[in-house]
């Protein structure tokens, strides 16, 4: 029978150990949802790496204070992923919006050989980067919660054992957030619309 598989907390102590292979494997595990949570906040690539190596790094040299009793290993990855992201805010003011080559996945996803499919595929990845650009323009104390609860399907509770909250502040945050959000998508919506109504008109023309 194969061996069951290690937990993260498992991992971790084993990786303490100076076991490569634990510290390979719960990279392997994780990488992508720190990588994910830094790039939602930052829209930036190349920093979402650079703040995902450096939580790894720190992982490697305090990997002692990590306290299971007090949430989960992910949890406490992205603690360390979100002390870096807004410190590299207040550093960096701007930042680029995510890049075509960001969207290549999705446009190889969907692309299709009729021109009909190409422009529903055009506007999915326009409504994409519209939702995008809306959330980096959230303020940061409302863009974390909204990326932990929305785009990484965090628990209230989870998220905030992240940001060192209280649930009710979560809660709070959130539904402002995405009051926000509505509002900032709105006028791009209202302008698809009239783009679809003219469309239509110059129809029956």
């Amino acid at each position: 029978m194969m061996a069951m598989q290690r937990t993260d907390s498992e991992l971790v102590r084993t990786m303490l150990s100076g076991d490569k292979e634990a510290f390979a494997e719960l990279y392997s595990r994780r990488q992508s949802e720190v990588y994910r949570f830094a790039l939602h906040m930052t829209g930036a690539p190349d920093l979402a790496e650079d703040v995902t190596q450096e939580v790894f790094m720190v992982l490697m040299r305090e990997g002692n204070s990590y306290d299971e009793t007090r949430g989960s290993v992910n949890a406490f990855l992205l603690g360390i992923a979100r002390n870096y992201v807004l410190r590299r805010l207040k550093q960096e003011r701007s930042f680029v919006m995510l890049g075509e080559s960001d969207n290549e996945e999705v446009s190889a996803a969907t692309a299709a050989p009729s021109a009909s499919s190409q422009l529903d595929t055009m506007a999915r990845n326009e409504e994409i980067r519209s939702l995008q650009k809306a959330v980096l323009s959230l303020p940061a104390h409302y863009r974390e919660v909204l990326v932990l609860c929305e785009l990484q399907d965090m628990s209230y509770a989870e998220a905030a054992g992240v940001l060192g909250c209280a649930v009710g502040t979560v809660r709070s945050r959130l539904h402002r957030a995405r009051t926000m959000l509505i509002e900032k998508l709105r006028p791009a919506r209202d302008e698809a619309e009239s783009a679809e109504r003219l469309k239509t008109a110059r129809c029956f023309a």
